[in-house]
């Protein structure tokens, strides 16, 4: 099936949805909440092994499109694969997450060579493209991905995550300011071309997540979250023009949001759980499709409350463009019998 022609893609690219059903996929939905995932997790040993194992992070990539018939299929891998690939050494620590080796010069990124380290993923692109068209499921669009700028950054002058907002972040940005920008300006080229090689691959559509753009807000957030994102955009429409992109601005204010959309001019806004419904309707107006935003907490509870919210949200948004999503990832926790439910009342819901 032509890519173009899947309902997903044409959502992506302004068109609204028609037949009464709009397109969704979940973040997160390829991993820690399925049992065959944790089977291949214990296979495998660690999370990166999976990763970078082209077969088996094809398997998980499908596994919930199996399940669950999604509109999209979410490649399986980390947005900080791109810091590794760069030269910062990269390990997860049981229960804690992710650790980037600090301290860490800089200067010695090298974006030249980030494909040795990156080819198992393009590899298991390939094979999920595959597989899609093998097994029929010809509704299934398949998005790479990469982390915002911004966010890979704070994750690589941090060392790991952090618990009290970045601090350091801020602390190198005000000391640091030319090795910042520089340090961002690595990480957007790299993002680039991570991108654009994940689309000769096999992907229909990409998405950029900026885990961490609630943290900044005005003439800052130009500065890290806008203006790199827009390069990026640019770069891969220039490249790419019929391939969508999708910019996920986690926990931005709402100003922030539609400076957001028209400075970047992705595709399509996603939208997390806080984000007002109208906000997200005048975007669509605006021309942009939006993507979100049940909030993971509500599926992981499931029952009556998540149904009334899915279908609070279809409500307003629906007609389109619009993508149904989460307003983050799924929760580990999260039983796969609330999915199944969630599939339901999204695919019998008519506007």
């Amino acid at each position: 099936m032509n890519e173009k022609s899947k309902k997903i893609i044409r959502a992506y690219r302004g068109e609204k949805n028609e037949n009464g059903q709009c397109p969704w996929w979940l973040m997160r939905q390829a991993g820690r909440y399925l049992p065959e995932y944790r089977e291949l997790r214990a296979q495998a040993g660690g999370f990166l092994e999976l990763v970078y194992d082209p077969e088996k992070a094809s398997e998980i990539t499908l596994q919930p499109i199996r399940r669950f018939g999604m509109n999209g299929a979410i490649l399986f891998s980390d947005i900080l694969v791109i810091p590794q690939a760069l030269g910062q050494k990269l390990w997860f620590e049981t229960g804690e997450g992710p650790r980037l080796d600090r301290p860490f010069d800089f200067e010695k990124l090298d974006v030249s060579k980030i494909d040795e380290t990156l080819s198992p993923v393009y590899e298991t692109v390939k094979r999920v493209s595959s597989k899609l068209e093998m097994e029929g499921f010809d509704e299934t669009a398949l998005l790479g991905f990469c982390g915002g700028p911004w966010t890979v950054a704070c994750y690589m002058i941090e060392g790991g995550s952090s618990k009290n907002g970045f601090a350091a972040v801020k602390d190198f940005m005000a000391a640091e300011p030319l090795a910042f920008s520089a340090l961002l300006g690595c990480v957007t080229n790299a993002s680039i071309h991570y991108l654009c090689r994940q689309i000769e691959a096999g992907c229909a559509a990409v998405q950029i997540f900026e885990s961490w753009a609630g943290l900044l807000e005005g003439p800052v957030f130009a500065s890290c979250v806008i203006e790199p994102t827009a390069k990026i955009v640019k770069a891969v429409k220039e490249k790419y023009p019929d391939i969508p992109v999708i910019g996920f601005p986690r926990a931005a204010k709402p100003g922030s949001i539609k400076d957001y959309a028209a400075g970047t001019q992705v595709n399509c806004v996603g939208l997390d759980y806080e984000t007002p419904l109208d906000l997200a309707a005048a975007l669509q107006k605006d021309g942009f499709c939006v993507q979100g935003n049940l909030d993971p907490e509500i599926l992981l509870k499931g029952g009556e409350e998540m149904k009334l919210q899915t279908e609070n949200i279809l409500k307003v948004l629906s007609s389109g463009p619009f993508v149904f999503n989460l307003g983050h990832g799924v929760i580990k926790e999260t039983p796969p019998e609330h999915v199944a439910a969630l599939a339901k009342i999204i695919e019998s819901y008519k506007f």
